[in-house]
């Protein structure tokens, strides 16, 4: 992480600069800067900054426990959308009064030189004053809506039930029930009752097999030690398949370049899917049996387009065996595998993905959905469709960064499998 220092110390003083530049217009709303109740805000505006971020800092190098890192950012995340809110506000105002005050010089110098005395004038509020509450005001839309993200969007379940319609599904697997969850990231929990809450919902919808498309933890395979238990409660009477998205890979936490604590973090999450009773698919292929018929699923390791994401998927060598099933089914992490490579694989039936989480943030109804997401993303929730090919995109199980859903909330997906 030393690697990392000179970026956050950058990003500190940044930080610090827009501290001072809110904190300079604040004190124009006093009508005494010296006064007792100035001095305590003053105490209270900087000790919550400069405690705000030796926390972040200590979340960062320090070992410490979940919840505390948990509230930390949770605080950091309110307070700088808050204070980015504000700042339009300050700088119209700056703006309004540099000119203004330009305009006032060339009026002072005109009634000089006509020897008039300047007129005074008494306003009850001035417009600097209204601007700068004003935008007090609107800053603090975001911060109720992502605290109320917070309190009540985290761990809201959603079942989404879908049908899910296959040319040429044999016949035993008509009716039959599919549950799909997707990125956990277990190191962002903090509320280990609601993380089990949600999983007796998965079990209660009875599905008779379970998908999970990736992003178990958010970079450390140690992250899953509280929660291990309650995921391997996760099973279905055909099976769970699963198989690794981004962040499992460990380059989030031990960088982009091999190394021997690496190769282990990604072995021991390995061995975590395993241990759970899930069948993890590296680049392979499994079948589904009911009732003497067979059907395929095939699931791959990240690809994602962009240099940032692993390319570690190869479709090739997972569907060497499946040429004679009529259907089959893809766990790719990734929605973006799905236009640059499985589109070319007119064999691959349906695609499941998540990883877009729907930017935890937006709006989702059954008949409508928006969120700044897709401006990224172009499949980034919901069905998919390309010829006789489909995506579903799951916006997932957790949450990464902020610590909350708005509008987006937590899924769990259930298809019902129908012959087309």
């Amino acid at each position: 992480m030393a690697n990392r220092l000179p970026l956050l110390l950058l990003i500190t003083i940044i930080l610090l600069l827009i501290d001072l530049y809110i904190y300079k217009a604040l004190l124009t709303l006093s009508k005494d800067e010296t006064s007792t109740k100035t001095r305590r805000f003053k105490w209270i505006y900087w000790g919550y900054s400069l405690l705000l971020i030796s926390g972040v800092f200590a979340s960062i190098y320090l070992n410490l426990r979940l919840s505390f890192r948990a509230v930390t950012m949770v605080a950091f995340v309110l307070s700088f959308v808050s204070k980015v809110c504000y700042l339009p506000f300050i700088f119209i105002d700056d703006i309004r009064r540099f000119f203004l005050s330009k305009r006032k010089r060339n009026e002072a110098l005109q009634e000089q030189a006509q020897s008039v005395e300047p007129e005074i004038t008494t306003d009850k509020i001035s417009r600097s004053e209204f601007i700068l509450k004003a935008g007090l005001a609107v800053a603090t839309i975001p911060f109720a809506t992502l605290s109320w993200g917070i309190v009540s969007g985290a761990y809201d379940y959603q079942v989404k039930r879908r049908t899910l319609y296959l040319k040429n599904l044999p016949k035993a697997f008509d009716g039959i029930k599919l549950a799909q969850i997707s990125d956990v990231h277990s190191g962002s929990f903090y509320n280990h009752k609601a993380v089990l809450g949600g999983v007796e919902t998965l079990l209660g919808e009875k599905p008779d097999f379970i998908f999970f498309t990736g992003d178990l933890v958010n970079g450390q395979a140690s992250e899953m030690r509280n929660y291990q238990d309650i995921f391997a409660k996760v099973k279905a009477p055909l099976g769970v398949y699963s198989v690794l998205g981004n962040h499992d890979y460990g380059d989030y936490h031990f960088g982009p370049y091999p190394s021997p604590a690496k190769e282990k973090n990604l072995s021991d999450l390995i061995q975590t899917h395993k241990n759970m009773g899930w069948n993890i698919l590296m680049n392979e292929n499994t079948s589904l049996k009911v009732d003497g018929e067979e059907l395929a699923i095939v699931g791959v390791e990240n690809w994602g387009a962009g240099s940032r994401f692993p390319k570690k998927a190869d479709l090739n060598k997972a569907l060497t065996g499946t040429e004679d099933k009529e259907v089959k089914l893809l766990l790719s992490h990734d929605p973006t595998h799905w236009r640059a490579h499985v589109l070319n694989y007119p064999d691959i039936n349906a695609m499941f993905s998540g990883h877009t989480h729907g930017m935890q943030f937006g709006v989702r109804t059954e008949e409508f959905q928006w969120s700044p997401v897709q401006y990224i993303y172009k499949e980034w929730a919901g069905f998919y469709h390309e010829s006789n090919q489909q995506l579903y995109v799951n916006v997932g199980y957790g949450f990464l960064g902020y610590p909350g859903r708005v509008g987006i909330l937590p899924e769990i997906t259930i298809f019902e499998l129908k012959r087309a």
